[in-house]
């Protein structure tokens, strides 16, 4: 397979997710406040793909990145730094002519209304990625493909990209959709963040934050976002602290049909499997990266065949994990760990309640329980 238009089979797969997306090089504050106040960052990655296949990576699993860096340093650092977590980097291109997008960021959660983030990322070397210059035969080649929004925001080459990569095609591996609304990317962009729903309706696997429906699409409540993206098999719901909501059914499938969205308006629908999952609780050292690694968590669980409601519960895991350290990522909780806290029934599950250190793997079920 050389293009979008190319063949239609895949070699045998040998590896579980493919990620494609872009990668910068952040900088993290030495302490709080102001971006003009503080006085020294210290240097490490982030981006939603490349969040995810290096928590996939460390969690066992063979995970690839593909992206576009620039001819740079800083492009080394992220090549070095994510293969260090296990990822296969090889399909990575390096791009002479645009540098790697790197941004500062303060302390502060993301919602909160002093958080800052100075991005340096336009004319990037990821912003070039298109149809034109991407290793087809690297992106299909896992069981997963996981996108994001993020991607389709950055140009109209990128949004060409993404448009492409989840058009139905005979054997195309399970494309997994992270919406990621950003909504500093979309002002002045190719379209407007509505294309989301768009690409999200093509998908098999969306997941979609309760306040990012409102924010982009206007659109309220857990049954009229499952309405509005019928055509995925699976629709994971963020709900923040009040967990994540599941819909499950079977579905006229995206990859065999023009799921745009529009050839299936009025058709029908199996009756979903609603499966709601409460969140843990967490004491928070910093709230980064805990969508990616929710992500993450649930892919895992997908890879592993586990029932709706134990996908979930790793994927909340996982997020605790990244949520309990400073930065987007850290060494998830050995697999076997994670396996008896998803056993946990539903009152046990309810009581815990997990601060820094909890992946120890030498930490038993009943050490992380609340009092």
């Amino acid at each position: 397979m050389s293009g979008p238009a190319g063949g239609t089979a895949r070699a045998a797969t040998t590896t579980d997710v493919v990620c494609l997306g872009e990668s910068m090089v952040t900088f993290l504050p030495s302490q709080p406040g102001r971006l003009a106040d503080v006085p020294s960052f210290g240097r490490g990655i982030g981006g939603a793909e490349s969040n995810v296949a290096c928590a996939l990576a460390a969690a066992g699993h063979r995970a690839a990145w593909v992206g576009r860096v620039g001819a740079d340093g800083f492009g080394d650092h992220l090549v070095e730094t994510i293969g260090g977590y296990g990822v296969d980097t090889s399909a990575v291109r390096r791009d002479p002519e645009r540098p790697t997008g790197i941004y500062f960021r303060t302390a502060t959660d993301r919602g909160a209304a002093a958080h800052e983030v100075a991005y340096y990322r336009a004319g990037s070397a990821a912003s070039a990625m298109s149809p034109a210059n991407v290793p087809y035969e690297e992106v299909f080649a896992g069981r997963v493909l996981h996108l994001s929004g993020i991607t389709a925001a950055l140009s109209a080459d990128c949004l060409e990209l993404v448009r492409e990569l989840t058009a139905p095609r005979p054997g195309r591996p399970l494309v997994s959709f992270d919406v990621n609304h950003r909504p500093h990317l979309w002002r002045g962009g190719p379209a407007d963040a509505s294309v989301l729903l768009e690409l999200a309706r093509r998908c098999d696997l969306v997941f979609v934050g309760e306040d990012e429906a409102e924010e982009a699409w206007g659109i309220a409540g857990a049954e009229a976002i499952r309405a509005a993206l019928p055509e995925p098999a699976v629709v994971v719901l963020k709900r923040g602290s009040a967990g994540a909501t599941v819909f499950s059914g079977l579905r006229p499938g995206p990859r065999s049909s023009n799921a745009g969205g529009a050839e299936n308006d009025g058709a029908e629908f199996a009756p979903d499997t609603v499966t709601h999952v409460p969140a843990l609780l967490v004491d928070v050292v910093a709230a980064v990266g805990a969508g990616d690694a929710f992500a993450a968590g649930f892919l895992s669980a997908t890879l592993r065949g586990l029932p709706v409601r134990d996908r979930a519960r790793h994927g909340h895991l996982m997020a605790a994990a990244v949520l309990t350290v400073p930065g987007d990522l850290t060494e998830p909780p050995a697999r076997d760990h994670a396996d008896r806290l998803v056993a946990l029934d539903d009152e046990a599950w309810g009581r815990l309640r997990l601060g820094p250190g909890w992946t120890a793997a030498d930490r038993a079920p009943e050490e992380v329980r609340t009092p």
